[in-house]
């Protein structure tokens, strides 16, 4: 019996290390959870996978598979790039990231993608879904139908653009198929994918993942962000002819997602003469998945602690937490790149994402039907127009309806001159005359005030500006309070 104790013991604290080693695989740590995946695009083939099994919420990451399904569609004949879509009441509804259209608005199904993909507009992928499914619900129907048949068996899709939705989940596995999905069934629609910036009407917006004109060969995919999820990253790169997909779930902030997806594609792309040596993880396929609930990020990333509330579009170089330190990649403050044959210089991590991006001309997008030539400007300048209307908010506004005010305050005093001096003059002609020049002033001063108040009519019908002191006119001072009220510009 004493035989036994010693390995009665080695038993028992084997048990104990094997149950302490599951759980540390099925449950992730909350705090500085990641996921963490690198591929090869063509072969499936996986160099590196951490946590790459995981359920985790993909944030704008789902737009990935929008993009698919919809061009796939477009790919069979469904629909072309070409077919006109409506802003609905729901899709403008939709939280920001936005274009922010009007319902009722029309464009076409080649301007919502590249809106989608670049500004990662959750109104867009709404005005998708509902073109090409006929609502959110049948889109969805479409996404997990098209998941299941592409192998992605940890993902189940509620909506179109990916903003918090119990039951709304995916994994570095399913998304790493999904990207190559993309790359191998619908190669002809691969520019959605890395379209550096947009020109809508006056503002230019870049790409969100950072990896674009920054990362040589950079050319993909998708970034994505919510509070649960924390900042995701499915990236792409090419160099010498071998393409290579990692996907990065939960970093700290846009720049560390960035950061980390780079260095996974430069140690891939330094592989090729060491590959031997490391065994071999399969292909993304058989990445064995893990039953478990997706890690909720939340209090990490928009607690009290941070500094500015945490979006996608984050600017931001370093992201600060609760104690004050600063954290890029895990304590990795640099970005190693290795290249056969030479020392690794060290790259400092806010070099390589501060430095400007290559110089490229923005993708024009715009409303309404496919337009070149002067019909192309003439779009553009409409939706320049359309965003140089007031909107009635702000202290701008609040400063134009003080000048306005002004103006009418002087004008009524003109008017009570004029009718002085008219009493003054004793020949009833002259009274006559001068009883008709304030009359014809009030037509004219009437005029202006009306025409401002028509400029400011499509803001006066924005709830947010109907209900403050934004909204309200300017009171008189009281040197002009004889003066008639200015006409109201919230009629």
């Amino acid at each position: 019996m004493h035989a036994f104790r010693p390995l009665l013991r080695k038993s028992l604290f084997n048990l104990f290390a094997a149950t302490i080693a599951i759980g540390a695989i099925v449950l992730p740590r909350a705090v500085n959870a990641e996921a963490l995946l690198l591929i090869e695009a063509d072969t499936g083939k996986v160099l590196q996978a951490d946590n790459a099994t995981i359920p985790w919420y993909p944030a704008s990451v789902t737009k990935i598979m929008t993009a698919y399904v919809t061009l796939k569609a477009v790919k069979d004949g469904k629909i072309t790039l070409d077919t006109l879509l409506t802003v609905s009441p729901t899709a403008a509804s939709q939280s920001p990231s936005k274009m922010g259209l009007r319902p009722g608005t029309q464009l076409t199904v080649d301007n919502a993608l590249k809106m989608m993909m670049v500004k990662s507009a959750n109104d867009m992928a709404v005005v998708l879904a509902e073109g090409v499914g006929g609502s959110i619900d049948g889109f969805a129907a479409m996404m997990n139908d098209t998941a299941k048949k592409l192998g992605m068996t940890q993902t189940n899709y509620v909506n179109p653009n990916g903003l918090p939705a119990d039951g709304h989940v995916t994994s570095a596995r399913d998304l790493g198929i999904l990207a190559r999905s993309f790359l191998r069934d619908l190669p002809e629609y691969e520019y959605f994918v890395h379209i550096p910036a947009i020109r809508f009407g006056k503002r230019i917006t870049p790409n969100f993942n950072k990896l674009i004109g920054r990362y040589p060969g950079a050319d993909g995919f998708k970034t994505g962000f919510i509070c649960a999820s924390g900042y995701n990253l499915v990236a792409s790169a090419t160099r010498n002819g071998r393409r290579l997909i990692a996907v990065v779930l939960g970093a700290s902030s846009g720049t560390a997602r960035a950061v980390k997806a780079a260095q996974l594609l430069e140690r891939g792309f330094s592989q090729d003469n060491l590959s031997w040596l490391r065994p071999s993880l399969g292909t993304v396929e058989n990445l064995v998945p893990v039953d478990a609930s997706p890690p909720n990020l939340r209090d990490e990333m928009c607690g009290g602690h941070r500094k500015h509330p945490a979006s996608d579009d984050d600017d931001a170089l370093i992201a600060t937490n609760g104690s004050g330190s600063t954290s890029l990649t895990g304590g990795e403050a640099k970005v190693t790149f290795f290249t056969a044959g030479l020392q690794p210089p060290l790259m400092k991590a806010s070099e390589l994402m501060a430095s400007a991006p290559e110089p490229v001309e923005p993708v024009v997008v715009y409303t309404g039907p496919t337009r070149t030539g002067a019909a192309l400007v003439a779009a553009v300048a409409a939706d320049s127009d359309q965003q140089a209307t007031p909107k009635g908010r702000g202290k701008k506004s609040r400063v134009a309806k003080k000048l306005d005010a002004g103006s009418a305050a002087k004008t009524a005093a003109a008017k009570t001159d004029a009718k002085t001096d008219a009493k003054a003059k004793g020949d009833a002609k002259s009274d006559t005359k001068s009883a008709a020049k304030p009359a014809a002033s009030r037509h004219a001063a009437a005029k202006p005030t009306d025409n401002k108040s028509a400029d400011n009519k499509p803001a006066a019908n924005k709830p947010a500006a109907s209900g403050d002191q934004a909204s309200r006119p300017a009171k008189p001072k009281a040197a002009t309070k004889p003066a008639p009220k200015p006409a109201p510009n919230n009629s």
